[in-house]
């Protein structure tokens, strides 16, 4: 095409494609491909897009479930059946490198992109979460990051009036310079209300709907399918610009739309833009488009078909409309003052001819764009990582015993990554739509769904030190502890969504990593019969320090039968028994009190036996539906005195102590402090103690009494920790705010 540059090995090399996926192009189209044509199969293929190389590790996953409504990848998001005719659609996804260099606008469409991704199967989205990873605070850029994150998602979410129920926040060295940002959102359906990402029917009509197409974004898929470099600053076109009030109103017309039988299907435009919803929709119906992009609106001059194409301007999506029915669809989208245009039609040819003020611009068979078909698949080298010989021979009893286990104790709960995130939720409007019960700052969130006597439990979990010092059970762990948290708030862990966020996968190292990951989460997930619905894969999450922790994090969903099965995790009583569900084994590998106090991490990560861990969780759940439980807590982070500190200061009205006695067959340091698994924290009356001994003894779970619950003000743990719980609170409470103090 005239004006266009010379398309070779090197212009396709400068698009990330290699040598292999040149000539395979070649061997698709039987003749070189235009420079149209090779942005559109750069873009298709990367690894953002393709999942080349992960895709043959992530079918390994349990991803079939007895609520399952469609299977993992074959829509926008999993979709879990509730019963009473309703669905929960759900989804996990990363914005890490474009959040990196423009964090405010990259957080800002992270959530964007999945709250388009849930309503456009006909759901009504009901709530968000995030998983978010920053660097030390001490450092002003990683500060810079959290800040402008932090106020990116408020501004998307609030002005969405979806409200941010739950999350986690953790702070790491490596993460300085490659934060990660993960957004999850969850929606509401009928299902008979559900609509599929298809094109079919020949004749059928193709329609741009929402905001203008710019030059934003355009290779954005490319860009966070890289590693990120001093190069990355200056790639701030590559980041989308959001608009969440035109985003409010997509929202209400395509949720209008969804109800009308004449609508075949619909896609967000999210990673590859046009390029991508249109040969995915394409794909899935086994059928094929004819598309004049001279008529999608543009809000810039001079786009040429390349840049329309690949553009990642955010709020657009794909519409496929029965022959015959434009005008009502046109009327819907002109009620809310958006765009709605039609710029194709469907054809049966299963190929995407692209075409501009008469000129053809390219024609590419749908099916070799898309993963799943004809796209690259990758089976990666792997080799265990050098460095388990040093962390996994480090000798634990030659670490010193505190001489200050208080003092100890308030610096674990002053650590930014077990303090109160209050500073952070706070920005995030939790309670709009009147359906949350149990908000940020508690073990899960709990949204009730209105007209049922039902609600649902969700938390995002995931801890990369364990999943570095070994990925196996880390991941494990992860998909253990984020069922284990929607245990304690009443529900049934039922489906999983994840982020994978990993180094280069050419790094042999890296890839073990990711695969002994995946076994992890799939293990874990078959023991606890939680399928995974779908979610996203992060690469190439590396700066110039080095990777990150392998970061897998697990969206968990739990639905609870009955309202009033809804679990708090503060003490509620004066004298209620505090008993403890399993057993210590005071391990030290991987925790806040190795990396807070003794700055190392080292070690093993803690062992999990995956059927015990679910014998556990069922005795907390029966015994929180029996009516027994009025509390209940997980030990994680910093291990028990942190989870009874926490449970102490949980409660809005009041702070409660406890009187704590624990066995020592362990270290002190081990036993206060240890992060052994499968541990819930439970409080009950003194009328119920046989009647939880039975049910522990049923499910063949140890369950001791350590203590009671005390109206005074005071943690005792043994005769080593005493504290008012006052000072716990301060420390708890004012430590991020403090960390972000420019002063300080």
């Amino acid at each position: 095409m005239k004006n266009e540059p010379k398309v070779d090995f090197n212009l396709a090399k400068e698009h990330g494609l290699n040598e292999e996926e040149w000539e395979k192009i070649k061997k698709i189209l039987g003749r070189t491909p235009n420079f149209t044509e090779l942005g559109v199969f750069s873009v298709m293929w990367s690894e953002h897009c393709s999942y080349k190389n992960s895709i043959a590790e992530l079918k390994k996953l349990p991803r079939d479930g007895e609520n399952l409504l469609v299977k993992a990848g074959e829509e926008n998001a999993g979709l879990i059946d509730i019963g009473d005719g309703l669905a929960i659609a759900f989804k996990i996804e990363s914005h890490n490198h474009p959040s990196a260099v423009e964090p405010f606008q990259g957080a800002a469409t992270g959530v964007g992109g999945i709250l388009r991704d849930i309503f456009t199967m006909g759901a009504r989205p009901i709530a968000s979460l995030n998983s978010l990873r920053f660097g030390p605070l001490d450092i002003p850029r990683n500060r810079y990051l959290l800040d402008e994150v932090v106020k990116g998602i408020a501004h998307y979410g609030n002005c969405m009036g979806v409200p941010t129920v739950a999350g986690e926040v953790y702070f790491d060295e490596c993460y300085t310079g490659n934060p990660l940002v993960n957004a999850m959102t969850i929606g509401i359906v009928d299902h008979n209300r559900v609509k599929s990402a298809i094109s079919e029917g020949e004749g059928n009509i193709v329609m741009v709907v929402g905001s203008s197409t710019g030059r934003d974004g355009i290779h954005g898929a490319t860009f966070a399918s890289e590693e990120l470099s001093e190069e990355s600053e200056n790639r701030r076109s590559n980041v989308q610009v959001g608009d969440p009030f035109t985003e409010k109103l997509l929202l209400e017309a395509t949720l209008e739309l969804a109800r009308k039988e004449y609508i075949i299907g619909i896609q967000d435009m999210g990673a590859a833009g046009i390029a991508c919803s249109t040969s995915e929709m394409s794909d899935k119906g086994n059928s094929g488009m004819l598309l004049d992009l001279g008529k999608v609106p543009m809000r810039e001059a001079g786009m040429t078909p390349y840049e329309i194409l690949l553009s990642e301007s955010q709020e657009r999506m794909l519409v496929i409309v029965r022959n015959g029915f434009e005008e009502e669809v046109k009327n819907i989208f002109k009620k809310w003052d958006l765009n709605c245009v039609k710029v194709g039609t469907v054809t049966n040819k299963k190929s995407l001819d692209y075409y501009m003020n008469g000129k053809k611009y390219g024609s590419i068979p749908a099916y070799d764009l898309v993963l799943g078909g004809g796209a690259p698949v990758y089976f990666r080298e792997t080799k265990e990582p050098e460095y388990f010989k040093e962390t996994r021979s480090f000798d634990f009893s030659k670490v010193p015993e505190p001489e200050d286990y208080n003092e100890v104790l308030l610096k674990l709960m002053s650590s930014p990554n077990i303090a109160s995130k209050r500073y952070i939720y706070q920005q995030y409007d939790q309670s709009v739509r009147t359906n949350t019960v149990i908000g940020p700052g508690a073990s899960s969130a709990v949204i009730r769904i209105k007209g049922t006597n039902k609600a649902i439990a969700s938390k995002t979990d995931g801890n990369g030190r364990y999943v570095y010092l070994n990925p196996y059970k880390g991941a494990a762990i992860a998909v253990a502890e984020s069922a284990r948290n929607v245990v304690c708030s009443g529900a049934k862990p039922i489906a999983i969504t994840n982020c994978l966020n990993f180094g280069n996968p050419y790094d042999p190292e890296v890839y073990y990593q990711f695969q002994e990951a995946i076994r992890g989460i799939g293990d874990a997930c078959r023991k606890f019969k939680t399928p995974v619905t779908g979610g996203n894969v992060s690469f190439y999450n590396e700066s110039e320090k080095g990777a990150i922790f392998p970061t897998p994090v697990i969206g968990m969903l739990g639905l609870i039968d009955d309202v009033s099965h809804i679990t708090n995790s503060y003490f509620k009583n004066d004298g209620d028994f505090i008993m403890m569900l399993g057993t210590s084994k005071g391990e030290l590998g991987g925790s806040e009190y190795m990396k807070v106090i003794h700055n190392q991490v080292v070690g093993d990560s803690p062992s999990i036996d995956l059927s015990f861990e679910k014998r556990v969780q069922k005795a907390c759940l029966k015994a929180i539906r029996k009516g027994y439980v009025t509390s209940a807590i997980d030990v994680s982070d910093g291990g028990l005195a942190v989870a009874l500190a926490e449970a102490c200061i949980g409660n809005p009205e009041k702070n409660f102590g406890a009187s704590v006695f624990l066995s020592r067959k362990l270290r002190d340091d081990e036993l206060f402090f240890g992060e052994s698994q499968s541990i819930i924290l439970i409080t009950i009356n003194e009328s119920k103690l046989l009647e939880m001994e039975k049910i522990a003894s049923k499910f063949i779970v140890p369950c001791v009494t350590i203590g009671k619950v005390k109206d005074d003000g005071i943690l005792k743990i043994n005769n080593e920790i005493k504290i008012n719980v006052k000072d716990i609170e301060k420390a708890y409470y004012s430590a991020i705010p403090n960390a972000m103090d420019p002063e300080k």
